[in-house]
């Protein structure tokens, strides 16, 4: 049966830039973004072996959620440079190892891979999505798992509606009237203020939706009561704002996913160009073309693929 594999490929480098320690090659360049992705990547080929694969990225930084609200993720600090400039890295190594990647204007990661697995789901194939962010919660299904990552980029936890129900007492679908009521900080979604989680998970497991808390605030008592009323715009615009758009006009299609494994004819080249040294021994491919040491100027910058990722995450939000 195919097995589809979906990764949110901007979640999981900003996740692996800062779970990972300083990396550079031979001219200087920061590389260790890249390392960290491509050891999950790797991780994730080995164990669950997909027949097909894609990486996801956001293609610019306005979407057609700035129309509805244009303070959409205003809150985030600039990419640091020593990131931005590894993105086109990590582009041009997938392309080496032979894994299809897709950005849409206007559209996020997320609307990508929903509009996969949405398709998906109606076909009946099994789907893995792969990514730190909750708002994936939402695509969960009978076909769909979703695989969280936790802490730097190899703690991972699978997510079927079976377990979201047992962690959140919720529905996939109520994950977005969970953001709705709590809003999300790392995409400036306002929600109501005051509302955390364990408000908002309360509210829901007694009213089941953001649109039934606001017509029923008559039950609701003192400062709750004020909160929901003033700010009820706000939560039915926050959910708007977390729900993944699913209907993404994609020109591909399930063979442009087709995985095979590695290009073992260009992954090499691929990786020799960035000095990873240690995969490509790891993988058993050619070094010819490989001066110095593997991903690392310093000495005791080296890392072990086994604990890539042990380094608590720092600035990323779920």
């Amino acid at each position: 049966m195919d097995k589809l594999i979906l990764i949110d490929g901007n979640n999981i480098i900003y996740r692996a830039f800062f779970a990972m320690p300083p990396l550079t090659n031979a001219s200087g360049q920061q590389t260790n973004a890249v390392y960290g992705f491509t050891t999950m990547l790797l991780r994730v080929i080995e164990e669950h072996k997909p027949t097909h694969m894609m990486v996801a990225f956001d293609a610019g930084k306005e979407t057609f959620r700035h129309a509805d609200y244009q303070d959409y993720k205003g809150g985030r600090q600039k990419t640091p440079p020593e990131l931005s400039g590894q993105f086109p890295l990590l582009k041009e190594l997938l392309k080496g190892l032979g894994v299809p990647q897709f950005e849409i204007g206007g559209y996020e990661a997320d609307d990508i891979i929903g509009t996969i697995t949405r398709q998906a789901d109606e076909a009946g194939r099994k789907v893995m999505v792969v990514s730190g962010d909750k708002d994936m919660l939402q695509l969960a299904s009978e076909h769909t798992t979703i695989a969280m990552v936790r802490k730097g980029v190899t703690d991972i936890e699978y997510y079927g509606p079976e377990q979201i129900k047992e962690r959140y007492d919720l529905t996939p679908e109520q994950i977005i009237d969970l953001k709705g009521l709590m809003g999300d900080a790392s995409d400036n979604i306002p929600g109501v203020p005051g509302v955390g989680e364990k408000t908002a998970l309360k509210l829901l497991h007694e009213f089941g939706s953001v649109e039934a808390v606001i017509s029923r605030t008559d039950e609701l008592k003192g400062k709750m009561k004020e909160k929901i009323e003033e700010h009820a715009d706000s939560a039915i615009l926050s959910k708007k704002l977390a729900t993944i758009f699913r209907e993404v006009p994609l020109e591909q299609s399930l063979d442009d996913m087709a995985f095979a494994g590695l290009n073992e004819e260009t992954a090499g080249p691929a990786l020799a160009k960035l000095e990873f040294k240690s995969l490509i021994e790891r993988l058993n491919l050619s070094t010819s073309g490989i001066s110095g040491d593997a991903v690392e100027a310093k000495p005791e910058a080296k890392i072990d693929v086994a604990i890539v990722g042990t380094k608590e995450l720092a600035g990323v939000a779920d």
